[in-house]
């Protein structure tokens, strides 16, 4: 299997193990395997009994192997198996599927060490890195950024790793007490939290400044574990097989997934499930009040918002205005043409952003690759979360609150079942769950004391000189 960037009209060829520690390729595009690897009826026949007989970390090897052809088979299934286990994972099933009411389920993606779903990608991303790092003698240096669950995701899964150090980038005050308790709690000297003063997309920016220097990039062995990283998104079109085998006794019957989006990355794991022929049926994208992707997906014009006008609300981690992973989409929809990415991505969106409207490829998002969308406002995510809690006695966090809420207004429109993939637990927002239900979320025990540890974090003006200059005084050592 061999990886091209969506920027590059050569289309030269990488490895797995090259693209999964260089992330953004060198010219600013986003790696995709030169095509999807198809499946046929046999091949989900055998991963159905596979979790049904060995689990989840088994399908995963399943699945990745379709992937990644540069590390032995034999490695990659004990990669797996470290990553998806238990107690590291709260319920042995990993990704349990439960009905809400009737016709729409959750997908519970928070059972991990951070109570959020960027674990899913994130523990299995730890291990590849340790994995290929030794294998090459090698050391990395993490860039990231977070707008609230990445950050500590994979901080926890790097933590005390031997030759990484992880550099976190967060906008300072955007971020709910708890996650920033997650994150600047930690005192593994590996791990460093910078609070840059912005917002996301600043941050997101600094880190392509960053990545985008390609001699300082690498000389300092600069890596990426935001969704730019293709394995992130590799590990994560393993809960969509396993949410449909739990969902599904035939393999003919299709479920749909409604999924709470602030940069692609989640849904894009779902588009390039369906694409490579997974009983997907609709795919339906939930923004919150920052809704340049329901935007697109209703006309066709993706406008991109500036710093200003990107909104703080009460489901944080989807305060975003410029969706990083959409360009791999945008990619397959426009037939891979790399020069049009390179011209919409690399230039248009710089100026504001771009439109398909009238163009023939853009009735092929909801006709061809089953997107349908909506957006949620804090009275709609207060009104959901107040519902499920009291009509059904489910609590859930506001932004599965905006999946949910999106799923119900659109439910007329697919004939599915409908399963939401949750993204954290409550006791993450327990501000905006004690105004909707007047009730503080349950704190699970492994969080105990998580509020009171002291915090390590450097503030930094947004600036990505002084970030590089902050990486060079504590980069990773052999």
């Amino acid at each position: 299997m061999d990886y091209i960037s969506t920027r590059d009209p050569k289309r030269t060829p990488a490895k797995f193990s090259d693209i999964l520690l260089g992330g953004l390729a060198p010219d600013g595009g986003l790696y995709l395997p030169v095509e999807y690897p198809q499946i046929d009826d046999a091949t989900l026949t055998r991963w159905r009994d596979v979790l049904a007989d060995e689990g989840y970390a088994a399908l995963a090897a399943e699945v990745l192997q379709l992937f990644v052809d540069d590390i032995p088979t034999d490695d990659l299934k004990a990669i797996c198996a470290r990553a998806y286990t238990t107690p590291k994972f709260s319920d042995p099933d990993i990704v349990p599927v439960t009905e809400l009411e009737d016709g729409l389920w959750i997908g519970h993606l928070s059972m991990g060490p951070t109570a959020a779903f960027k674990d899913m990608a994130m523990q299995l991303l730890g291990e590849l890195f340790e994995y290929e790092l030794a294998r090459r003698g090698e050391t990395l240096n993490i860039l990231g950024a977070t707008s609230g669950d990445t950050g500590s995701s994979a901080e926890y899964a790097m933590r005390g790793r031997h030759g990484i150090s992880v550099f976190m980038l967060t906008p300072a005050g955007r971020m709910t007490p708890f996650q920033q308790a997650q994150m600047f709690g930690l005192e593994d000297p590996n791990i460093h939290n910078i609070a840059l003063d912005g917002v996301f997309d600043d941050c997101q920016d600094v880190v392509k400044a960053v990545s985008g220097d390609l001699e300082y990039k690498a000389a300092n062995r600069i890596g990426a574990v935001n969704s730019i990283n293709w394995a992130r998104l590799m590990a994560q079109i393993v809960y969509y097989v396993s949410s449909w085998i739990r969902m599904t006794e035939t393999n003919d019957q299709k479920v749909s997934f409604s999924v709470p989006t602030g940069n692609f990355g989640d849904v894009c794991a779902g588009h390039i499930a369906k694409s490579m022929g997974v009983p997907i049926d609709r795919l339906i994208v939930a923004t919150n009040e920052n809704d340049v992707l329901d935007e697109f997906f209703r006309t066709g014009a993706y406008r991109v918002r500036s710093s200003e006008e990107t909104q703080a609300t009460s489901s944080p981690s989807m305060d975003i205005s410029r969706a990083s992973n959409f360009e791999r989409f945008i990619f397959d929809l426009l037939g891979r043409d790399a020069e049009r990415i390179a011209e919409k991505f690399g230039v248009k969106v710089k100026q504001g952003g771009f439109t398909l409207t009238g163009d023939p490829a853009f009735p092929e998002a909801s006709a061809v690759h089953g997107f349908l969308s909506g957006r949620s406002t804090h009275a709609d995510r207060v009104e959901t979360i107040r519902d499920c809690w009291e009509r059904l006695g489910v609590m859930v966090d506001p932004h599965t609150a905006d999946g949910i809420h999106v799923a119900r207004d659109l439910r007329d429109q697919v004939s599915t079942p409908i399963v939401c993939l949750e993204t954290a637990l409550p006791v993450k927002f327990a501000d905006t769950i004690m105004e909707a239900t007047g009730t503080e979320p349950d704190m699970p025990e492994r969080f105990a004391g998580i509020m009171d540890a002291p915090r390590r974090v450097v503030d930094l003006p947004n600036d990505a000189d002084v970030v590089k200059d902050f990486i060079l005084d504590n980069i990773a050592t052999k």
